[in-house]
């Protein structure tokens, strides 16, 4: 530790309690809201998941033309600031990082909202704005689009008043030697494997821009962590008519999942990526000698709490995050989930890749091997196609191994996938598609395993 934090600690030690209420009311505020679970019906939630539920229902009639314009506004300004360079575009970092982008990007937007276009009016090619294609995306990003207006502005209570620095400090000791990140990830890991799978990347984004994670903890974190909803594996599990077994079959998710989460980090392609930050590092998570871990957490929280600014600036910070994820990810969302549904839906693509996964499933000894092979590759693309594939498998102890395998895979290109490729952590296509295989082939053994000593 430098001398001059040294310095501030000795100074700080004994804070005010104006310094502890800034600290501990709004931290409050974002765990209850992000990691308090809460019974809502049959299952569980937390308090987000209710919010943007209601929001969702609430706005229903017109999130569709919502997501189609803001899609036709975010093409447009690319095109215009592509073509003009504008100074008032060129000289903002916020826009220039949104709208001047490579050429790749650009067509990907250009598609999507075309794509939007046509699902929304219903015109065009059936193969595109189908119940099983453009329609599905639809659905996906009006969920989407609610879920990232509630998270991006009630984000910053979790990330900037000291939570993430007080409970890093005193679980860095567990977190560090068995996930090999920092011990502040904690709450991140929580927020990302109980809540909404792409808010937590977003998290893992903020966190890696503002210089608290290497590229490769934020890499691990997105791989490992972004795991659905709990209600939405109660969803799964409910679809594989499993849902009896739902505490089981919840367990044996939590137990593949923390394996991977040993395992990947310390392979490649996580491990290869480089761990260096985006800016300077802003971690001090190193306990002085004769300092116990909870007054340092506390002296870094409070630090932390002190320079969060105020209200104005967190509407500031998730007014720019909400805008800087819907005007990128709507329409480069549409188009590749669209793409990738009508090669999942109207091709033989799956069906041919899978075939090296039956002799695996025969070996495990799983019934109905080739029926759900392709069920176990088609997670990649996205998170419901597995359940679809597989619920007309007769076997149960089939369908709940294909259900807790897909929830454990992580890896869903119609939305956390395409999140990630499109952030700036440093994440390509082919990381994501080795992460998922080698997902799938830490996991499924693990899964089968539990399967078999329960039918």
């Amino acid at each position: 530790m430098m001398n001059e934090e040294k310095e501030a600690y000795e100074a700080d030690e004994k804070h005010t309690k104006k310094d502890l209420m800034k600290f501990l009311l709004p931290s409050l505020f974002g765990v209850i809201i992000f990691l308090f679970p809460i019974i809502d019906g049959d299952s569980f939630n937390i308090p987000l998941g209710i919010i943007t539920e209601f929001l969702i229902e609430f706005l229903s009639g017109g999130l569709s033309a919502i997501i189609t314009y803001t899609m036709v506004l975010s093409t447009v300004l690319t095109i215009f600031a592509m073509i003009m360079k504008p100074n008032f575009i060129m000289k903002s970092e916020f826009l220039k990082n949104t709208f001047h982008v490579s050429i790749f990007w650009l067509v990907v937007r250009i598609l999507g909202t075309i794509f939007a276009i046509m699902t929304f009016h219903e015109i065009g090619f059936t193969l595109i704005n189908s119940e099983i294609t453009g329609q599905v995306m639809f659905g996906l990003l009006t969920s989407l689009i609610v879920w990232f207006f509630v998270a991006s502005y009630l984000m910053p209570y979790l990330i900037n008043f000291g939570a993430m620095e007080f409970v890093g400090t005193l679980l860095r000791g567990t977190i560090k030697p068995l996930f090999t990140l920092p011990g502040r990830s904690a709450i991140d890991l929580l927020a990302s494997w109980v809540g909404n799978v792409n808010v937590g990347v977003v998290i893992t984004r903020e966190q890696y821009q503002d210089g608290y994670y290497t590229g490769r903890e934020a890499a691990a974190i997105a791989t490992c962590f972004s795991t659905v909803s709990l209600p939405f594996c109660l969803v799964i599990a409910n679809m594989l008519d499993v849902g009896h077994m739902f505490p089981i079959f919840y367990l044996t998710i939590v137990i593949a999942g923390v394996v991977s989460a040993v395992i990947i980090p310390r392979i490649p392609p996580i491990s290869r990526i480089p761990d260096t930050y985006y800016k300077r590092s802003q971690i001090h998570e190193e306990i002085p000698e004769n300092t116990s871990a909870f007054k340092w957490g506390l002296h870094q929280a409070v630090k932390r709490a002190k320079g969060a600014g105020s209200f104005k600036n967190q509407l500031n910070q998730g007014t720019e995050i909400f805008l800087g994820i819907v005007f990128v990810l709507l329409p480069q969302v549409m188009a590749i989930g669209t793409i990738a549904l009508i090669i999942a839906e109207f091709t033989p693509v799956f069906q041919w890749i899978s075939q090296p996964m039956i002799p695996i499933l025969n070996l495990l000894q799983i019934p109905e091997a080739a029926a759900a092979a392709p069920a176990t590759i088609i997670g990649f693309i996205d998170m419901f196609l597995p359940a679809v594939l597989a619920s007309g498998i007769e076997a149960e102890m089939t369908r709940f191994v294909v259900g807790a395998l897909s929830l454990v895979q992580i890896i869903y290109l119609t939305e956390m996938g395409t999140l990630l490729l499109i952030s700036k952590i440093p994440v390509k296509f082919s990381h994501l598609l080795i992460v998922f295989i080698e997902r799938t082939l830490i996991s499924l053994p693990i899964i089968a395993l539990i399967a078999h000593m329960i039918y």
